[in-house]
């Protein structure tokens, strides 16, 4: 993904160095529950950055666990308490995100995702904005999806979901993810791999993000490396 020749309003990168809970770095980071309320922190260990324990009122149900079992007919169910972490400040408008991909002892039973999180904002009770995100599975149940975060829990919207081996991710891959006035896009290893237009949020920060629900692999799978730009 080539960043525009123009100069940023505001950059940021990071190697989560430093082992929190929840991450802060120095008080930069708003996190799901402590400053969301609704959702969950994002955790850092030993330089993987990573979603805390869902609180699992409801789990996740998806059609696409029929096979396990579920017998699920209809919408997706759950939490959705997606482990959140959000950078503060005022960020431009345009925004572009790298982070490298942390996955071992993948899973078909869970749908373990790395997010990569856009003009994103949150208060008490409230997070809006756009996430770009892809399956930690490498078979042919991988996929990337772009989702618009609503405001409250539970609220989103799908805006592009692609399913296929090509699009689950492992680790060590780079995930990237770009907005760029209403057009986002999500590139794995430097290839664009979806894309969608999209203008309901004009404003937001940047930020991370995992799946709720995930039981205990939540430290299976997470981010070692996380890069974002931004532009008026």
């Amino acid at each position: 993904m080539e960043l525009p020749k123009k100069s940023a309003v505001r950059s940021y990168k990071t190697e989560f160095a430093r082992n929190e809970a929840p991450i802060s770095e120095g008080g930069l980071w708003l996190n799901g529950r402590r400053d969301g309320i609704d959702w969950c922190d994002v955790l850092v260990s030993d330089g993987v950055a990573y979603g805390e324990v869902s609180r699992m009122r409801a789990a996740e149900r998806r059609i696409e666990q029929a096979s396990l079992g579920a017998g699920i007919e209809g919408a997706p169910e759950g939490d959705y308490d997606d482990p959140t972490a959000v950078l503060a400040g005022a960020w431009g408008k345009d925004q572009y995100g790298r982070a490298r991909v942390f996955s071992r002892n993948q899973t078909d039973r869970y749908f373990q995702e790395v997010q990569i999180r856009l003009r994103h904002n949150m208060s008490a009770h409230f997070c809006n904005g756009y996430e770009v995100f892809f399956r930690c599975l490498k078979t042919d149940a991988g996929y990337a999806e772009i989702v618009r975060w609503n405001g409250r829990n539970g609220d989103f919207t799908s805006l592009a979901k692609l399913v296929g081996l090509q699009y689950g991710v492992q680790d060590g891959d780079l995930i990237e993810a770009s907005i760029v006035g209403n057009v986002i896009t999500g590139y794995l290893n430097g290839a664009r791999m979806i894309s969608v237009t999209d203008d309901k949020i004009a404003s937001g920060a940047p930020g991370i993000g995992f799946n709720f629900g995930v039981g205990d692999t939540n430290a299976d799978h997470g981010l070692r490396y996380f890069e974002v730009h931004s532009y008026g």
